[in-house]
Order: structure tokens, then sequence, then C-alpha cells
């Protein structure tokens, strides 16, 4: 598993640098300058999601971004075709996809941009409601009732490492709540489900988090599988086919309900599931650009700023960009990444040295 996972992190690198590497025809799409209203045109603005919920929801919920987005660069002097909104089958597709040019905006977490940042320009940071608990210390997120939004935006959110209903995970909660600071054998006695290397909630601060405490990685658990989206992580904790997830704080708002429902679990989320580790603060998603697309420039880049901003600023775009957990935007650059910057390469010399 160490040797796979160094493996696919040196892949998934040389496929951005290579995706990257194309010519570019700088007049084939660029946009067009309309002789009558004055408008540049734009054929087609394409728009990808990575799959941090299940790709039909996130389709579903952003269609009225296509209008929205219309309706806002048509007020920036840009009459849009047509907007088409798909959702990666990984996080790492969606920075392939910018880095080849082939997606012009991506909304992706810090961690995918900056493993991508030789093709992807950041433009936007979300803002989210900040939470009822922020805790360092894991046992006080586990009163048995829900987190709750606050109306303070942050601009960054912590990883949790939950444990599920299983006996072992039951095993580990009881000795998080009772004071007993987890060894690493307990930990890497239960089945863990993560997400993609470059998932920052999902992969690189919990393994972070393990290097902190117990000088380990996620490539030394003797069990850890990857799930494709959070929906499935919670469907395998509640199954007890896992033990353990990491996810962002507080995921298990957003699954409270399918929690009795699609997963057949009769308590509440609240009451079977315990936060067992907290990770450090983790910069917002972010809303970027390919700079190898054939209609990105700087005054198309100015456009979807204020297009994004404006959007997040309205009730029904809150509700579309709710599917994100995002509550608005405010205009990014590069630096504010750098601490992201950091953690991947701790990733990466971590994964090497396995």
């Amino acid at each position: 598993m160490k040797r796979s996972l160094a493996l696919l992190l040196t892949l998934v690198m040389s496929l951005g640098l290579l995706a990257g590497c194309g010519s570019k025809d700088t007049t084939a799409d660029e946009p067009q300058q309309d002789g009558e209203s004055g408008a540049k045109q734009i054929e087609t603005l394409k728009v990808a999601f990575v799959p941090s919920r299940e790709p039909q929801e996130i389709i579903t919920a952003t269609e009225p971004l296509k209008q929205l987005l219309k309706d806002e660069l048509a007020k920036e002097g840009y009459e849009v075709g047509e907007v088409e909104i798909t959702v990666g089958t990984t996080y790492e597709a969606v920075g392939e996809g910018l880095e080849a040019g082939t997606i012009d905006v991506g909304l992706i977490p810090g961690g995918t941009y900056v493993l991508y940042d030789d093709g992807a320009e950041v433009i936007l940071t979300a803002t989210r409601n900040g939470l009822s608990k922020d805790s360092d210390n894991a046992k006080d997120w586990n009163d048995g009732q829900p987190t709750e939004a606050s109306e303070k935006q942050a601009v960054s959110y912590r990883a949790l490492i939950i444990a599920g209903p299983s006996d072992k995970g039951q095993e580990l909660a009881a000795k998080v709540n009772g004071g007993e600071e987890l060894t690493w054998e307990n930990l890497d006695s239960a089945n863990w489900s993560i997400m993609g290397t470059s998932s920052p909630a999902g992969y690189i601060y919990p393994a972070l988090w393990l290097q902190d405490h117990y000088g380990k990685g996620i490539s030394d658990l003797s069990s850890a599988v990857q799930s494709d989206s959070y929906a499935s992580a919670f469907a395998r904790l509640a199954s007890g086919q896992v033990d353990v997830l990491v996810t962002y704080a507080d995921a298990r708002r957003d699954y409270a309900e399918r929690w009795n429902t699609e997963f057949n679990r009769e308590a509440s989320i609240w009451e079977e599931t315990n936060v067992i580790g907290v990770t450090a603060p983790i910069y917002n998603d972010t809303i970027s650009v390919s700079k190898n697309s054939e209609i990105m420039d700087d005054a198309l880049i100015a456009a979807l700023q204020n297009a994004f901003i404006n959007i997040g600023n309205t009730d029904e775009g809150k509700q579309v960009i709710a599917i994100y957990s995002h509550n608005g935007y405010q205009k990014a650059q590069s630096s504010d990444y750098d601490n992201e910057r950091a953690a991947q390469k701790l990733i990466q010399e971590l994964t090497a040295a396995n």
C-alpha cells in the first residue's frame, strides 16, 4: 500500500504536468466582439466541480447556476451561449482538466489547486458559515448534540477523524471521551475510509495530524480504503464496513437525515458517531481558472470574480452554492495557499519515504 500511494502521487503529478504542456491556439476560441451589442461572445463556458458530494446531487443543485452566471456575466459585458457544468470523476480529474484547458473554471479545494497550480490560477476563496463547535479537543465535539451553523463567516475549516457505530469505532470513541490518548496501535487496528490524495479534509490534513501525533502517515495504516465521495464514506461507516472516516467539519450535518433513512440507522448520527481527532484549520475551497483555457484572459477573470461574488450575495445564489457549504466568495491570491503548498510538500515527502 505504501508503494502504491507513492506511485499514485507521482502519477497524478506527472499527468498534471503533461496536461499543461500542449501548445495553445491563441485565436480559435477567444471571446469575440459582437458588432451590434458590443458584448464579448463566449460560445461555451465550461465549469467543473469536484465529487465531494454525489455527482448527480451536485448537477441537480447547481442547474440554476447556469442562468445566474449568464446573467451576471452579461452585466460584465459577456454574452455566454452555454454554461456547461460537469462533475469530475475524481478531484485530480478536475485539476488535470484545468491544466489541459478542457475546463475553464473549477470549484476545487485548496489542496487540489496547489497540486495543479502550473495550469490553474486561483481567483476566489469561498467563505462559509462558521460552526458552533471549533475545538482542538475531539471530546468537545461529542456532546450528542448537532453541530450548528453560526452567523460568523469563516475562511477556514477543519478536518475531523470520526469513529462510527462498529465495535471498533465505539471502542476508540470510548477512549477519547474518557480522556484517554489514543495510541498508534489503537488507530491502526481500525478500518479507515479516506479520499483522494489531493483532498485536504479527506487525506492531506488527516495525514499531517497522524504525522504530528504519531510520526506516521495514512500510507502506514494497515487498512485504508479510498471512497469516491463522502456519501459513500458515511454509508460505509453506517454499515460497519469501516470503523473510521476522515471528512470536513462537520459533515455529519449534511448526512444526519440520510443516516436514518438511506443508511438505515435507528439512533441519530450525533449519538452513533464520535470525533476522535481534529486537524489544524484548512483554508477554504477555491474557484480557480485554467491558465490554458482558450477563452481565459485578465478581463474574463475580473468578470468571473464579480459574477461569483454577486451570485454569492443573493438568496438564490446562496441556495446553489450551499451544495459545497459555501456562503459567498472573496478575491484570492496564490500566496493565500502557501500553507497548503507546505502541506502538499510534506505529504509527498512522507509518501516517498514509505
